[in-house]
């Protein structure tokens, strides 16, 4: 039984495009490894972006960095 917990930010996914995650993990994991969709299970977890960080770096920082170098 497969188990895929998938981590986002806390910013707004709706109820479609999580169901869209789900089914489209489900389905990448019957074509490649040929498991079965009634038994794989997906969790979504949303994070606040306080608790989550990327290069180091908070989040939030992290993207004004981006955002001044382009």
């Amino acid at each position: 039984m497969p188990y895929v917990n998938i981590k986002i930010t806390r910013e707004g996914a709706t109820a479609e495009q999580k169901a869209a995650l789900i089914k489209g993990v489900t389905d990448l994991l019957a074509t490649v490894l040929d498991k079965n969709p009634a038994t794989t299970f997906v969790v979504i977890d949303e994070v606040a972006r306080e608790d989550s960080g990327i290069g180091g770096l908070p989040v939030e920082e992290y993207r004004r960095k981006i955002k001044a170098q382009t």
